[in-house]
């Protein structure tokens, strides 16, 4: 899955041995062994020989999600794609319908500050679930992740994940926060969040429900004047669409079986890095 040119592109980014002070020799077949569990959906005792240990391959996934690797090459890779000019700042929000968990295993090795209590797994309607909240580039590729509990409602996790959009610069300065355009659908319309993309010169093109715009008319002059709607402009809201799509191939992010929501995250991780480096 990870070609010789897309190495090039995370390899001088992964971490070295904090022993021996020098990268490991077989980093590119871990990651490889890591993208193949949850490409296919696979147990981790199925991994092929020829892939490593997958005591290994899980013992990674968990360490690099703990001390903040997974972010930080992802990070990294999002640098050198502004660096290219290659991010398109029209930004769509959704999210990845709950993905049913199936395991509760007992993974080890997360401390309980970074793990949250519920392991971002709750009740929905379809069951014990998971909810991975997505912001998009106008490319289909992901700037920030962010899972949460299967009933976590989308607005309340909005201002969360724009928070997760920073850029670093590939020089001095501070890390790209502002966007362009928002397109979202309507569980974003509310008042509360087109007052944040106000306050930050960021143009929200969001449809209004039937309800609010029913209430604002009961209410006369005093409900005020319709937010602006740029049809056109949401018609790019199909980016976020096809990021999910491309996302839902990967079988174990569709189908969640870790325990630990730092592992689900890092895999989230691991599929954003391979799609911003495909060429």
């Amino acid at each position: 899955m990870i070609t010789d040119a897309m190495w090039d592109r995370i390899e001088p980014r992964m971490p070295a041995d904090p022993v021996r002070r020098r990268r490991w020799a077989d980093h590119r077949r871990t990651l490889e062994a890591i993208a193949w569990k949850y490409r296919t959906g696979s147990p981790w005792r199925d991994l092929p020989d020829e892939l490593g240990s997958f005591q290994t391959a899980h013992k990674r996934l968990i360490r690099w999600a703990v001390d903040g690797t997974w972010g930080r090459i992802l990070a990294a890779v999002l640098a050198a794609a502004d660096d290219a000019d290659d991010i398109g700042w029209t930004v769509s929000l959704h999210r990845l319908p709950g993905p049913p968990a199936r395991s509760r295993s007992q993974e080890k090795g997360a401390p309980d500050q970074a793990e949250p209590q519920d392991h971002a797994l709750g009740r929905s309607r379809g069951g014990l679930s998971t909810k991975v909240h997505l912001a998009s580039d106008s490319h289909a590729r992901p700037l920030a992740l962010r899972v949460t509990a299967g009933q976590a409602g989308d607005a309340p996790a909005f201002e969360t994940v724009m928070a997760y959009i920073r850029v670093p610069r590939s020089g001095p300065g501070r890390p790209r926060t502002r966007l362009d355009v928002v397109p979202a659908d309507r569980a974003y319309s509310s008042r509360a969040i087109r007052e944040h993309l106000r306050q930050r010169g960021i143009r929200a093109v969001i449809p209004q429900p039937a309800d609010q715009a029913g209430h604002r008319l009961r209410r006369g002059r005093a409900g005020g004047r319709p937010p602006g709607f740029d049809a056109e402009a949401y018609k790019q809201r199909n980016a976020v669409e096809r990021c999910i799509n491309r996302l839902k191939q990967w079988r174990g992010l569709t189908m969640r079986t870790d325990k630990l929501a730092l592992a689900y995250q890092a895999a989230l991780h691991l599929a954003a890095i391979l799609m911003w480096t495909r060429p």
